[in-house]
């Protein structure tokens, strides 16, 4: 057998976004991609801000000796130091460059931090719904995978999470603005968190790290402020990337930070480097880290989003959906006539719209909708999401 058991297994219950991503390019090679709604996939439609190209363009003119060769394995000093003042000011705790480590998006982040936190057999936790590859990414790295559901209205079950903890629980995810949900954890709910998993890590004798997911957190509507997870929790990891806020999403460039004062810091620094270097990602791309470092901050208008969703949130209601609005991201998280989400995602289908099941998110009896498409096809849609409800009534 040349494929292992374990990559057989995981082949066959690949992500549903890929799977209904897929069927979405023979739709539309059948239909025409003009007729088919697609809202499979989250790769941002908006171009990146004005300033991308203009970072790149003077960069390659730049004469900067070994533009192109290694870098320290964490990323540039000069990057790491601009990123870290940034981070200062929007998490309100005071970092250097040496807490700083550039990864290969958030993906890449999060698997060169659980390479460096788990011991086999350790559990990471998470929030249901959660991003797809949260299981996958533990497993990678020797350890298991749980969830707790999250409330009615998406927001932490702080007391569910509270009873999942283990001796074996060494982190535990959390991704605000959320996908697929589009909630973002009010600070006290970040707060009771804060003091539950203090009070959790004394009880079972070792630190419970908490690694917070942070990709959507410049796409927020309606003036939602994202809490500073540092400010609470000093046991904390902060992994993000510029793939949504800069639009830039096959870049692959984020960072990874860790609180200042968090438990054998410099320690989890070091095996952070060193991780980045043996799974194979040696460093983050070294033009796109030259790039970030001169647009730190610097994000798409997260009101066109906005627009978006309340484009497809009007429409839905009108037509008599069950939803949360979103907060932020561009992902909305219905719930599904009948509770049965792959029936109702197979008669959108036949609408020629195209959603994910929210199973693959821990969440069934739920569809993701990503808006992150032209205001026409959400306009579009509409009137085969209407026709698809009148079904299951």
């Amino acid at each position: 057998m040349a494929v292992s058991a374990k990559i057989k297994e995981m082949m066959a219950g690949s992500s549903w976004i890929r799977r209904m991503f897929e069927a979405g390019q023979q739709l539309k090679a059948e239909h025409g991609a003009d007729r088919v709604c697609d809202f499979s996939i989250g790769n941002p439609n908006l171009p990146p801000p004005a300033g991308f190209e203009k970072a790149l363009f003077d960069i390659l003119r730049e004469d900067i000796p070994g533009k192109h060769g290694y870098m320290p394995n964490a990323g540039y000093p000069e990057v790491r130091e601009k990123i870290a003042a940034h981070l200062s000011k929007e998490q309100g705790v005071p970092l250097r460059g040496g807490r700083v480590v550039l990864s290969c998006g958030a993906g890449g982040g999060l698997n060169v931090a659980l390479k460096a936190l788990l011991n086999p057999g350790d559990t990471v936790l998470a929030s249901a719904p959660y991003f797809v590859e949260y299981a996958v990414y533990a497993d990678n790295h020797g350890g298991s995978f749980a969830s707790v559901r999250s409330k009615e209205d998406f927001d932490l079950d702080v007391g569910g999470i509270e009873k999942a903890v283990t001796p074996k629980t060494a982190a535990l995810i959390i991704n605000s603005p959320n996908n697929p949900s589009g909630q973002v954890y009010p600070e006290k709910t970040v707060a009771a968190l804060a003091r539950m998993l203090e009070r959790k890590s004394r009880e079972i004798g070792r630190s419970i790290y908490l690694l917070s997911d942070e990709p959507y957190r410049k796409i927020v509507f309606d003036g939602v402020a994202v809490p500073s997870v540092f400010r609470h929790y000093k046991n904390s990891i902060i992994v993000t990337s510029c793939s949504k806020d800069l639009s830039i999403p096959g870049e692959r460039i984020g960072w990874i930070a860790v609180h200042p004062d968090a438990e054998d810091a410099e320690e989890i620094v070091n095996a952070l480097i060193l991780a980045t270097r043996i799974l194979g990602f040696v460093n983050a791309p070294a033009l796109m880290q030259r790039a970030v470092a001169r647009l730190v901050g610097v994000s798409v208008d997260a009101g066109i989003y906005q627009k978006k969703r309340d484009i497809l949130c009007e429409g839905l209601a009108r037509a008599g959906y069950e939803f949360a609005r979103p907060k932020g991201t561009f992902y909305l998280l219905p719930k599904a006539p009948g509770g049965d989400e792959l029936a109702f995602v197979d008669s959108l289908a036949k609408e020629l719209i195209l959603t994910v099941p929210g199973r693959g998110f821990g969440i069934p009896g739920h569809f993701r909708i990503a808006f992150c498409v032209e205001d026409a096809v959400i306009e579009r849609s509409l009137e085969g999401f209407a026709r698809a409800i009148q079904k299951f009534r």
